[in-house]
C-alpha cells in the first residue's frame, strides 16, 4: 500500500475515534476510563492482571484508572477467590448503566453517518468489516 493510501487511512480511523469517544466523554469518562468499564462490564469479575493484558496498559496507568472508576462507583473490588492478595473487578449498577449509555450514543452516532452515505458505501463498508477488523486486532496484538 503506498504512503498516501495510510495517511489517508490514518485519517479515517482517527477522525471516527475522535467521534465514537465523545460518548465516554458525555458520561465524564475519558476513552481509557470507558475501555476499562466495558471490559469490566462484559467479562467481570475479571482480575487487573487479566484486565492490564487485554487493555495493554501497564499495572500503574490501570490502578489509576480503576480508581477513578471505583471512586464514581462504576466498578467495584471483590476479593479474588483464588489469591486472597490480589482484587477482581466487576461493574456496579450504575456501571452497567453508563457503560449501556456509551454504547447507544455510539451507535447512535454510527447510524447517523451510515444514513447520511449512499447504499453504494454502506455496502462497501459492510463489505470491507472483515478487513477493519483484521486491522483492529492487528493494531491490538502490535501494542501488547
Amino acid at each position: 500500500m503506498d504512503a498516501e493510501n495510510v495517511i489517508r487511512l490514518r485519517r479515517v480511523i482517527g477522525r471516527l475515534a475522535r467521534l465514537l469517544n465523545a460518548a465516554p466523554v458525555s458520561e465524564n469518562l475519558t476513552p481509557t476510563q470507558a475501555s476499562v468499564l466495558a471490559i469490566v462490564a462484559h467479562r467481570g469479575p475479571i482480575g487487573m492482571t487479566e484486565l492490564a493484558d487485554i487493555e495493554g496498559l501497564n499495572p500503574t496507568m490501570l490502578s489509576r484508572v480503576v480508581a477513578r472508576l471505583v471512586d464514581d462507583g462504576l466498578v467495584t473490588r471483590l476479593p479474588n477467590p483464588a489469591d486472597q492478595r490480589a482484587v477482581q473487578l466487576e461493574a456496579t449498577d450504575p456501571g452497567r448503566d453508563v457503560h449501556l449509555r456509551i454504547i447507544e450514543s455510539r451507535t447512535e452516532t454510527v447510524v447517523r453517518i451510515l444514513d447520511g452515505l449512499s447504499p453504494d458505501a454502506t455496502d462497501a463498508l459492510l463489505d470491507a468489516l472483515p478487513a477493519l477488523e483484521a486491522l483492529a486486532e492487528g493494531l491490538r496484538t502490535k501494542k501488547q
